[in-house]
């Protein structure tokens, strides 16, 4: 698997990172799957302690014990549970994360975290308190790095501009390519890498395709496509695009090509989807004139909301 330079750091990820939310949590299967990544050559793991109520970075953090120099290990924090764990607020506040993070490091079992990442953010947010709590765990060397997780135009441009983050987490697929034109030029134009969630849109543009729609997609279709522009769609990408080629590949590859980009982070439920998403990440990277027939298929969507 080849690795990437995270934004100027000395940290090289995995093409394709492991989205760890979905691993589950009985801890025979979560080794597996983490396992089964390792075996590719996955070598970056993504958790939060907002999953499964910090009992994902538990797993995480026993699956990866005994490899721990190797891999870099991701996770996030501005969530937080209520008493009766039913619901989150969030604080991006210089006191939580600073508490959030120890909490994060005992439940991983490990002193320190590769990258360190604010789990959201909005632009009412006391921005300036928050840079101030990531720098100083850098100096106090609980972290290495760290990022944001953040689909916000807005939010992005503060960060870029007053922080030293090395990455910013972003949805982004052939079906939602917002950050396109305001977030991914301005990371690369900064030396600043993208991770990108949610490559396959929600099975959408796995190999399984629609047969992976839910009802409410069936209802209401998907971002600002209906369900029969995405049939249309994906039809015709399939069609153009070389049947040597699976629909997982050409929607990973189309993330790879973008030169922001780091990795690419997908969750699995089971051992051999990491093995065929891992397969898919090792392609071919697609040619210029794929890249022009899927641009020219799939809508350049834009950032209406989440300003």
């Amino acid at each position: 698997m080849k690795k990437r330079r995270l934004g100027n750091s000395d940290l090289y990820v995995s093409e394709l990172g492991l989205g760890c939310m979905s691993i589950g949590t009985s801890p025979c299967k979560a080794q597996e799957i983490i396992e089964a990544a390792l075996e590719e050559g996955i070598n970056y793991f993504d958790t939060a302690d907002l999953y499964d109520f910090g009992e994902n970075e538990k797993l995480v953090g026993q699956s990866l014990k005994s490899v721990r120099e190797h891999v870099i290990i991701a996770t996030k924090a501005g969530n937080r549970w209520n008493k009766n764990k039913d619901s989150w607020r969030w604080d991006p506040s210089k006191s939580h994360i600073k508490e959030a993070v120890k909490d994060s490091l005992k439940r991983l079992g490990t002193d320190y975290i590769d990258l360190y990442q604010l789990h959201g953010g909005t632009i009412e947010d006391r921005i300036d308190e928050t840079i101030e709590a990531f720098e100083e765990l850098k100096e106090e060397g609980y972290i290495l790095q760290y990022g944001i997780s953040s689909i916000r135009p807005n939010v992005i441009r503060e960060y870029t501009a007053k922080s030293s983050i090395v990455s910013v987490m972003m949805q982004y697929s052939i079906l939602d390519r917002r950050p396109e034109e305001e977030a991914l030029p301005l990371l690369n134009q900064k030396g600043i890498s993208t991770v990108t969630r949610g490559p396959l849109a929600k099975g959408l543009l796995s190999d399984k395709m629609l047969d992976k729609a839910s009802e409410a997609v069936k209802e209401k279709g998907y971002l600002d496509y209906s369900y029969p522009e995405l049939e249309k769609t994906i039809s015709s990408i399939r069609e153009k695009i070389s049947d040597e080629r699976s629909m997982t590949e050409i929607a990973f590859q189309y993330n790879l090509a973008n030169p922001a980009i780091a990795s690419v982070t997908a969750g699995a439920s089971r051992a051999e989807q990491v093995r065929e998403n891992a397969k898919a990440a090792r392609g071919k990277p697609l040619s210029k004139d794929e890249l022009a027939i899927i641009k020219s298929i799939a809508k350049l969507n834009n950032y209406e909301q989440h300003r």
